[in-house]
Formats: structure tokens, sequence, C-alpha cells
């Protein structure tokens, strides 16, 4: 068996939220190769994440922050308990997202709340260009549907914050750092609701 130090299974805990147990048995299944365990339990602690989405949250904290006097943002991050809100971790978190929120501008927290009336005119407007492209007209419909499909998701994806890509890590969305932080912190957690403003811009 390999020889697996108290500091790794401590570490591997940090990183991932699981138990001391859960983390020496991780390293132990994988000979003792950090990087495959932490993906291991990574992957465990997001599953739990899914399954702890569907708790309320209602305590938490409105974090703001302002970037050089030209944007300025407040945010309302939810977690269960305040207990977790008081913790760095979430505030952590929050800081991290008001920033992604000053740097990417999203309009919405969540693809669901995004207006059917939005989506509705995006989509109108993608099958209309699509009709008046020749070469694409001629496509069968059900290719056209999944065409349309793939752009609709795809310019919503830069305006829904769970959706856009995290600022600081390219490999990750912010759906997938805040089920990193739910893994971690044992609660759910939500984005309430976001304010950005500009300097000289009106929305």
């Amino acid at each position: 068996m390999a020889d697996i130090s108290i500091e790794q299974i401590k570490k591997l805990k940090e990183l991932t939220g699981v138990g001391l147990t859960d983390a020496k048995v991780a390293l132990v299944d994988t000979g003792g190769d950090f990087d495959k365990a932490l993906e291991e339990m990574r992957k465990k602690g997001l599953t739990k994440a899914e399954k702890r989405g569907e708790r309320e949250a209602r305590e938490g904290l409105i974090e703001s922050y302002v970037h050089g006097g030209r944007i300025g943002v407040l945010v309302e991050l939810n977690c269960e308990t305040d207990f977790v809100a008081r913790t760095d971790e979430f505030k952590t978190l929050a800081h991290e997202i008001a920033m992604q929120i000053a740097a990417m501008n999203p309009k919405w927290p969540t693809y669901d709340q995004v207006p059917e009336e939005e989506i509705s005119r995006k989509q109108s407007e993608l099958e209309t260009t699509f009709a008046n492209d020749a070469k694409n007209a001629k496509k069968p419909a059900d290719v056209r549907a999944k065409i349309i499909d793939g752009q609709l998701k795809k310019y919503f994806a830069e305006l829904v914050l769970d959706e856009q890509t995290y600022w600081k890590d390219e490999t990750k969305t912010i759906d997938q750092l805040i089920k990193e932080y739910i893994a971690k912190l044992g609660e759910n957690i939500v984005v309430r609701q976001f304010s950005r403003i500009e300097l000289g811009v009106s929305e």
C-alpha cells in the first residue's frame, strides 16, 4: 500500500469537503495518487451538491464590489444557515461572484429566470436569419432546429450568470464553481439577485 500521510488526507478533505475517512479511502483506492483521488472526490462532492440544491436557502449576505470607481455591483448570495454565511469561504465566493458580474455583465442569475418572451424573441430572430440563408434553408427541419437550439444556448450562456465561464478559471462555469462550494460547505447556495451599474451607461 502506498505511503499516505495525514497531511495528504487533510488537504484532500479541505479541497473537496468530504470527511477524513472518505479522503483516506480515496487515496488508498488510487494508490496514493493525489490528483486522481482529488478528481474522484470532487465528482462525489458535486453529486451530493446536486441533491443539496433542492434545499431552501434564505440566509446569506449581500456583497458589494466597485471596480475602478466606474462599475458597481450588489449581489445577494443565499445559503441555509447564518453560520455558513459568516464563514470566510462563503464570503470569498460572494466576492468572486460580484467580480464576475462586474467583468462579464450577466443579465440573469439562471436560465430559468430569463423571461419567456426574451427567449421567444431571440429564437424568432435566429429562425428568421436562418431562413434567409440559402445554404441553411435547404437543411432538414430537424437539423435546422438543433442548430438554432445550439445557437440559442450559446447566446444565453453569455448572459446567464450560472452558465458563464468563471473569469478566473476558464475550465469551469459559475454553476460549477457554486457547486464546488456547496460540496465544501455542506449547504445549498443560491444567487438570488444582483444589480450592476456602470458609469455613463444606462440599461
